[in-house]
C-alpha cells in the first residue's frame, strides 16, 4: 500500500484520494461529552433524533484538502459514487494532467470490491470522465490507517461539546473545523439512494477482478492488502 501510494503521489499523471463515511451524527440536543467555551444545555431525557446526518469525505493527502458531504439520507454505493462524481465536477479543471485517480478505500460493505453496484458506477464513472481508476484497499482491522480517518478524529474533537441541533449547526461546525490550517470545502447532500445489492460473487468478479488492469478509460482496480 505504502509503494502505491508513494508511485501516485510522484507521478504527475496520478491523483490519489481517501474516501470514507463517518459515524452517523443524529441532529438534535444531545450531550455530545466534549467541552465548550459557550454554554450549552443539553437534553435530560431520551428523545427520537430530528434527522440524522452522515459525512461523507474525500481527502487529498498530497494537498491537504478535505471536501465533507452531510449526506441525510442511507449511504449505499450509488451514495458514495455521486460524491466522487461531485468532487470531480468541482475540482476536475484544476487537474488537466490527471488521467488516473487512486482511491484509499477501507473494506466498508458499501464500497468493497465485491459489491456489484459499487464497482458497476465506478465503471461508467471512467469511462464517462476517461480516466482509470485504481481502488487500493485497507486490509480488515487496518482502516485506521486510511488518510481520511485523521480528519475524522480532527472533526470529533471540533464538535464534541456542541449542540447539533439543526442540520445547519452540523453543517457550520463541519465547516470551521481546520486541517492542517485548511478548512474544508462543505455541502449537505439530501437525495434518496436506494439501498443496493451485493450481488453474486460471480457476476462481480465477472465484472472486475481484484488486481485486473483494464486499458484505456475503463476501471483498472488493484486490491493491495498490505
Amino acid at each position: 500500500m505504502k509503494q502505491r501510494n508513494e508511485e501516485a503521489d510522484a507521478d504527475e499523471c496520478m491523483l490519489r484520494l481517501s474516501m470514507d463515511a463517518k459515524a452517523t451524527v443524529k441532529v438534535g440536543p444531545f450531550a455530545r461529552g466534549g467541552k465548550s467555551r459557550v454554554p450549552t444545555k443539553a437534553a435530560d431525557h431520551d428523545f427520537e433524533a430530528a434527522a440524522t446526518v452522515t459525512p461523507v469525505g474525500i481527502f487529498l493527502p498530497a494537498s491537504d484538502e478535505l471536501f465533507l458531504y452531510g449526506i441525510t439520507s442511507k449511504v449505499t454505493s450509488d451514495c458514495l459514487v455521486d460524491r466522487l462524481i461531485d468532487w470531480w465536477e468541482t475540482v476536475k479543471e484544476r487537474f488537466p494532467l490527471i488521467t488516473t485517480l487512486v482511491i484509499n478505500l477501507d473494506n466498508g460493505p458499501e464500497s468493497h470490491s465485491r459489491r456489484t453496484q459499487f464497482m458497476q458506477r465506478l465503471v461508467e464513472f471512467a469511462q464517462r470522465y476517461q480516466l482509470t481508476i485504481r481502488l487500493t484497499y485497507y486490509p480488515p482491522y487496518h482502516s485506521k490507517y486510511n488518510p481520511i480517518e485523521r480528519c475524522w478524529g480532527i472533526l470529533e474533537q471540533h464538535w464534541n461539546g456542541a449542540l447539533l441541533d439543526s442540520l445547519d449547526a452540523v453543517i457550520q461546525y463541519a465547516s470551521t473545523m481546520t486541517w492542517k490550517g485548511n478548512h474544508p470545502l462543505v455541502s449537505h447532500r439530501g437525495q434518496t439512494h436506494q439501498a443496493s445489492h451485493a450481488g453474486s460473487r460471480s457476476s462481480a468478479s465477472a465484472l472486475t477482478s481484484p488486481g485486473q488492469v483494464v486499458r484505456g478509460h475503463c476501471l483498472s482496480p488493484a486490491c493491495y492488502p498490505g
